[in-house]
Parts: structure tokens; C-alpha cells; sequence
């Protein structure tokens, strides 16, 4: 699905407003960000307003559609999966949805993308947080244990997972040296005075809308840039826990990274511009816009899991007679693990090995599991009527 975007609001230059460039001994300039809230202060007025009042409708009726789930957190785990997969596409993994649960289910192909470890580690970082949430706030110090979870055992583990940048760091096309970078984040000597500002903001007491704080947070996020890697995951990271730890979402079902991911440039584009021009309600209007399309997409994906389940519920009871309620018990553990094994099924349900076979097949024949291996042995099902709803352009 192509994503339409409308013009942002135009906007005069406010220039430091973000912050200011500051010559460092070496010779390049580097970014030092402003305190938060931006000074002067956000117009949310006009279109601005209108996005907001957009937004907010269209989380609230997100949240509602997944309260409606019977147990809604057997469906989490493909939404967190989804959200996954995006965020890490944006920095340039291969791995699809599909990679992932294949190797989740320790289907090993040998064309599958060698970086699914990296979506892997996303999944377990997101997943870490929601466990600290509840007790623990959004914080420096969970961040740096999301990052060591993100980057442990991947292309960055050289990286320093877990631990702020001690070096400096710059944004730019490949190869570019520190001089001719598009963007360099503070020196690394700030990063703990700006993090520590960026966590104030997060707890103030004011009047700021969420979304409008958690939109101007991720922004900042990314400007300070605190980690040698990791930082855009990190950054998307953020807006999930930002929306839980407030209360606008009960559960982590908002893929963003969709629309940053159509909109990659823009996107880019909008942030660099906040720094050079103080365009925070530019970035606001596309990041709230992008709020309203991916919370109507996922309804929508909302909406066709309840469509699923019933219909698959009604195939199983009228095709698999005295074993439907078997048959029932399998389906449920598919929305949380869609691709299983024999023994996984004769674990979950209690059964013999050869019953368990039985069951499997008779559920390939009815079309609620299709076989992927093309194997007699080690043979793995897929759900694939479920995988398509997050599958990129998947239908029911």
C-alpha cells in the first residue's frame, strides 16, 4: 500500500530553536540540541490541530478494535514482529516477516537472509521493555538495557551495546568522512547532560499533548544520536513505549516504521530540517499523519483476525469432528506461533506422535496449515492465512 502525504503546514525558519551548531577543535561543526519543550512554543493551531484531533480518534479506535480480540496478547506477538521486521528493513536489513518466523521455527533455508538475527535481537529488546514497563519508566537507563538487547550478538556487538558513545558519530552518505557528513550529533562529552534533558522532558508536568511529546521525543532521540549504533531502531523503539507507558495503547500494536519506511526521505528530510530550521510542526504534521494512517491500518488488520478466527473456527468444527476441540487448540497457538512442527502439536495437545500427524494433516487438507518444507522428514506448517494480514500488500 502506497502512502499519500499532503504538504506540511508551511512555517517560518526559526533558526536555533532545536539548538546550534558549535565548531569543535577538529575542525567540524557538531549539533548541540536545545532544551525541551521548543521555544518558542509549538503552534499547535489550524492543520496542526485538525492531525492531532486525527490522531488521537484514530488510536482510541485502534485500541478499542484489539480489546475486542478474544485474549488480545495471543495477537501481540505479530504486531511486535511486524514492527520488527520495518524498523529494521529502514536501516537496511533483507529479512522479511517471513524470514523471521521461519527462523523462529528453526526452518533453516539456505537463501534466507543472513541478518534475521537483527530482527530476532528487535523483537527480544521490544519485548524486554513491555516486560520493565510496568514497573519502570521510560528512562536513560532503559534505553541503554534495550540497546544491549538490540544489538547483542549482531553486526554491532563490536559496538558497545548498552554503554552511550564515547566517540563522536556522524550521519552521511557511505564512505563520507567526519567533514563531509550531513549531519554530526553532539560531542560525545554532552551526550549524558542532553539525555538527561531529553528524560526531563518526558516526565514534565505540562500541558503538551502525548502524541505532540512523544513526536517531539523521538525527534530529539534521534538528533542526539547517544549510541555508536542503533540509534534509528532505538528511536522507533521509543514511540512504542512512550504510547504504552502513557495509556493511549494497551497493547504494542502501532507499526509506525510502515510509514517511516514508505516515507524514508521525508522522513529524513523532516528531521534534519527541525535542526537547521527549528521546523518542529513540520515534523509533528507528517508524524502524527503517519499516527492516523498505520492506526486505521491496523484496525483494519484488527478486524480481519476476527474475521479469521471465526471462520476458521466454524471450518474446524463442522470438517474435524470428535477432534475438533483438538483442532481448536492448535488454532489458538497459531496466532501466537504460526509455523509448527508434528511434535510441537503433540506436545501442546497431549497426543501420540502418530495422532498428532493425523491432526496436522487433517488440517492441511481442510487449508487452515500448508506444509513449507517440501520434506518427508523435520516437515514445518504454516498458517499462512493469518501471516498474510501482516505480510507487506498481505490479504485474508
Amino acid at each position: 500500500m502506497q502512502t499519500s502525504l499532503t504538504q506540511e503546514p508551511a512555517e517560518p525558519s526559526f533558526e536555533g530553536r532545536a539548538g546550534r551548531y558549535q565548531r569543535q577543535l577538529r575542525g567540524y561543526s557538531a549539533f548541540v540540541p536545545a532544551r525541551l519543550p521548543p521555544d518558542p512554543p509549538i503552534r499547535l493551531t489550524g492543520e496542526l490541530q485538525r492531525l492531532l484531533s486525527q490522531a488521537d480518534l484514530a488510536l482510541g479506535r485502534l485500541d478499542g478494535s484489539i480489546q475486542i480480540l478474544p485474549n488480545p496478547d495471543l495477537f501481540v506477538l505479530m504486531y511486535v514482529r511486524k514492527e520488527a521486521v520495518l524498523s529494521s528493513q529502514i536501516e537496511g536489513t533483507q529479512s522479511s516477516l517471513q524470514d523471521l518466523l521461519a527462523a523462529e521455527a528453526q526452518v533453516f533455508a539456505p537463501e534466507a537472509p543472513k541478518d534475521v538475527d537483527e530482527v530476532i535481537n528487535y523483537v527480544a529488546a521490544m519485548n524486554h521493555g513491555l516486560r520493565r514497563l510496568p514497573d519502570f519508566p521510560v528512562s536513560i537507563r532503559l534505553i541503554r538495557e534495550i540497546h544491549e538487547k538490540l544489538l547483542a550478538g549482531g553486526r554491532g556487538r563490536h559496538l558497545t551495546p548498552g554503554e552511550l558513545r564515547t566517540s563522536q558519530n556522524w550521519i552521511g552518505p557511505a564512505g563520507c568522512t567526519l567533514n563531509e557528513a550531513t549531519f554530526v550529533p553532539p560531542p560525545p562529552d554532552l551526550v549524558p547532560q542532553v539525555l538527561g534533558d531529553l528524560e526531563d522532558f518526558l516526565h514534565a508536568a505540562d500541558d503538551l499533548p502525548i502524541l505532540v511529546r512523544i513526536g517531539i521525543a523521538h525527534a530529539q532521540f534521534e538528533t542526539i544520536h547517544p549510541f555508536l549504533d542503533g540509534n534509528g531502531r532505538v528511536g522507533r523503539l521509543l514511540i512504542t513505549f512512550l504510547l504504552m507507558n502513557s495509556g493511549v495503547l494497551q497493547k504494542p500494536v502501532l507499526y509506525l516504521s510502515y510509514f517511516l519506511k514508505q516515507n524514508r526521505p521525508r522522513y529524513y528530510e523532516l528531521l534534519q530540517a527541525i535542526r537547521d530550521r527549528g521546523a518542529w510542526e513540520a515534523w509533528l504534521a507528517f508524524f502524527l499523519r503517519g499516527v492516523s494512517e498505520v492506526s486505521a491500518q491496523a484496525s483494519e488488520t484488527a478486524r480481519r483476525i476476527l474475521s479469521l478466527r471465526e471462520n476458521d473456527r466454524t471450518l474446524i468444527a463442522e470438517r474435524l469432528g470428535r477432534a475438533a476441540g483438538s483442532g481448536h487448540r492448535v488454532l489458538e497457538h497459531l496466532y501466537e506461533r504460526p509455523i509448527v512442527s508434528v511434535n510441537e502439536v503433540r506436545d501442546l495437545i497431549g497426543f501420540t506422535y502418530t495422532a498428532a500427524n493425523q491432526l496436522v494433516d487433517r488440517l492441511v487438507e481442510i487449508g487452515v496449515l500448508e506444509e513449507i518444507t517440501g520434506q518427508a522428514r523435520n516437515r514445518r506448517f504454516r498458517y499462512a492465512a493469518y501471516i498474510s494480514l501482516f505480510d507487506d500488500g498481505g490479504r485474508a
